[in-house]
């Protein structure tokens, strides 16, 4: 009973761990919400979403790595608990960076 109890725990906490950025799936983001803008916008938008990506990306990486040392010596993903994990924001930056490099290809913009 007791072996049960431990495998459930360590199930329950290595699930709760923060994704290594690279694990993340974009979200869908509609291509129309960019096609309205020129292109050095889009360009700039582009540039300013790759910009924050990195940075969340960054923050993500140092998330899973306190995760993964805190399950390690307590048992507990302190950066997730502690509101580290940026997965959702990285989801929706990914989206964001792939919308608008698909309106900068339907718009021919070099």
């Amino acid at each position: 009973m007791r072996r049960a109890v431990i495998a459930i725990v360590s199930t329950l906490s290595l699930s709760a761990c923060a994704k290594q950025p690279d694990a993340i799936v974009p979200v869908d983001i509609p291509m129309a919400a960019y096609t309205g803008q020129s292109c050095p916008g889009l360009a700039s938008e582009l540039k300013n979403e790759q910009d924050k990506l990195a940075s969340l990306s960054k923050s993500q990486n140092s998330a899973a790595t306190g995760d993964a040392v805190g399950v390690f010596l307590i048992g507990v993903p302190m950066s997730s608990v502690a509101g580290g994990d940026r997965e959702g924001d990285i989801a929706v930056s990914k989206g964001k960076v792939l919308s608008i490099q698909n309106a900068i290809k339907a718009k021919g913009c070099k």
